[in-house]
């Protein structure tokens, strides 16, 4: 039971005064976890470093920039013949192989049918995302800035397409990095978080190397692929743990539940 003192003191407390938007924003900042914070950070250096680099590729101010790179992966004096033994260049073509449309469509399809057998549809559909997303993408953008290949050095592969950006390595940032980050997030240990994500970084690194190597690609093409496909990494990223969030992404004792014990 309250008493008249009580309820006098009640009455006298003055009401705490209403928070601004800025704090508001500030309380909601607080509650949100640090790696979303860390993924919307880095989304948004990847599309500024693409849009900056853009810019700097259209008004012509990389040309020293991309020539002196280029030549400093052939031999002083041949600029025909990448430095290194033979067996380097075959590395080159190797390595630059996967990050083409075959590898990646290969990959790309075994993940969904892995990920269909196991009933994870809607994971599926993130990397069909990931992957066909950023070949639409490339495409669009390539078709859209029409830079000319590098005519300093001879190409060591086939070229069917515009220079900028780099369609491998944009390819290969997406693919690879989208599937990395899916993997990661369901090892609980932080040694295997790491080395999936390590991993999937330096295949896409090999990829773009690989480009400028073989001289196929100005070294600014290669930089802008990686921003593109990391950035297109990042948001089906976001993309993936906000279906999960919302009930729209199967988690795995979901998928577990799925099959009978008899199957």
């Amino acid at each position: 039971m309250v008493s008249g003192t009580d309820r006098s003191v009640a009455a006298t407390t003055p009401e705490p005064p209403p928070r601004s938007a800025w704090a508001r924003w500030l309380q909601w900042l607080g509650g949100r976890e640090l790696s979303l914070l860390v993924v919307l950070f880095a989304l948004l250096t990847s599309l500024w470093g693409f849009v900056e680099l853009a810019e700097e590729v259209v008004e012509g101010d990389t040309g020293n920039f991309d020539r002196s790179v280029l030549l400093a992966m052939r031999e002083a004096g041949d600029p025909g013949n990448p430095i290194g033994p033979g067996w380097v260049e075959e590395t080159g073509r190797d390595f630059t192989a996967l990050g083409g449309i075959p590898v990646l469509s290969l990959v790309t399809l075994g993940v969904v049918g892995y990920l269909l057998l196991d009933a994870k549809r809607r994971v599926a559909l993130v990397v069909v995302v990931a992957t066909v997303g950023a070949l639409g993408a490339s495409t669009l953008l390539k078709q859209a800035f029409d830079r000319p290949r590098p005519d300093l050095v001879q190409h060591e592969t086939r070229v069917y397409t515009a220079s900028f950006p780099s369609g491998h390595s944009m390819l290969a940032a997406s693919t690879y990095l989208t599937l990395g980050a899916l993997l990661a997030r369901v090892q609980r240990r932080r040694r295997i978080k790491a080395y999936i994500l390590l991993l999937a970084v330096l295949i896409t690194l090999l990829v773009g190397l690989s480009r400028v190597y073989l001289g196929v690609h100005w070294p600014t093409d290669v930089l802008a692929g990686w921003a593109a496909g990391s950035g297109w990494a990042l948001a089906c990223w976001l993309l993936a743990r906000w279906l999960q969030r919302h009930g729209q992404v199967e988690t795995q004792e979901e998928s577990d539940d799925s099959v009978s014990p008899a199957g």
